[in-house]
């Protein structure tokens, strides 16, 4: 376990340092993601296990949109120096990318579940509303984008917060343009957004189910965007590994039957952005050697 480090991808959430627990990966292709604190870690293993072996799940619903699980593993860790502690083993969604941008992105206008505690809910709905949670129904966590060369461009957290309408749109527009300057060139949004295999048909794809899904509410989670931008920007798309992945699991609810119109308003109200991105950009030729 000696290569076990911080995912250099990583966008949104504590990063693990001497100072904080975060998640960890390896170079086998794994992801370690600590158990949160009280009982929302076991929760969240609750879900993974319950959810892995549902046999109302559509196999490629499961296989494509959610991280696999691979159960629980204790791991030493820098904030807590001779005290192993409990993480959740699953893929690492960005695993085979080579320069992967990134956006993750929280869904739903109301991220706690039924039940939480008055002070966590305050909490939360405060947030909500400094944020475009409450407007849109999704918010930007944090964006990553590799441009040529390698040069990378990523958010930082004052800024992510303080993101209207307007600045949403734009990180949504930056995340498929070229890093070179500080413009908004959507130079990448046919290849990642559009076409067979893009964002767009992976969402829509993902909102089908969620029309018809009443088995779990997906309070707080978030839609990991990822691509590689080399294999994009050489290709214009083909090979290009765009994926959509669905994370955080602490806060799931049963679905009771109901369906889950808080994640799927966020979803369509997502559609709704990037759709209007692509059909605004015209398509532009790989930027790589013909």
């Amino acid at each position: 376990m000696s290569d076990l480090r911080p995912p250099e991808h990583q966008v949104a959430g504590h990063r693990a340092s001497a100072n904080k627990l975060g998640p960890l990966v390896d170079g086998s292709g794994l992801f370690y993601k600590p158990l949160q604190a009280g009982d929302r870690g076991e929760h969240e293993v609750a879900f993974y296990e319950a959810f892995s072996a549902h046999a109302a799940v559509p196999p490629r619903i499961r296989d494509t949109f959610f991280p696999r699980f691979h159960g629980t593993r204790f791991l030493p860790t820098k904030a807590q120096p001779g005290e192993p502690h409990p993480h959740l083993v699953l893929d690492d969604l960005l695993a085979g990318l080579d320069a992967p941008s990134v956006a993750d992105i929280k869904i739903g206008a109301i991220t706690w579940p039924p039940g939480s505690p008055e002070p966590y809910v305050a909490k939360c709905l405060a947030k909500d509303r400094e944020t475009t949670s409450v407007l849109l129904g999704f918010r930007v966590s944090g964006i990553r984008v590799v441009g040529t060369g390698g040069a990378v461009w990523r958010t930082e957290r004052p800024e992510v917060k303080a993101l209207d309408t307007a600045g949403v749109r734009r990180m949504l527009r930056r995340y498929v343009s070229s890093v070179s300057g500080e413009g908004a060139d959507c130079a990448l949004a046919a290849a990642v957004y559009g076409g067979e295999g893009g964002v767009l048909s992976q969402l829509r794809e993902l909102k089908a189910w969620f029309e018809e899904q009443t088995l779990f509410h997906f309070y707080s989670a978030s839609i990991l965007l990822g691509y590689d931008a080399n294999a994009v920007s050489a290709t214009g798309g083909v090979g290009g590994g765009v994926r959509v992945k669905l994370v955080d699991f602490a806060h799931v609810a049963e679905g009771d039957g109901v369906i889950d119109h808080n994640f799927l308003g966020g979803l369509c109200s997502l559609i709704k952005f990037i759709s209007d991105i692509v059909s605004e950009t015209p398509e532009t030729p790989p930027l790589g050697p013909s």
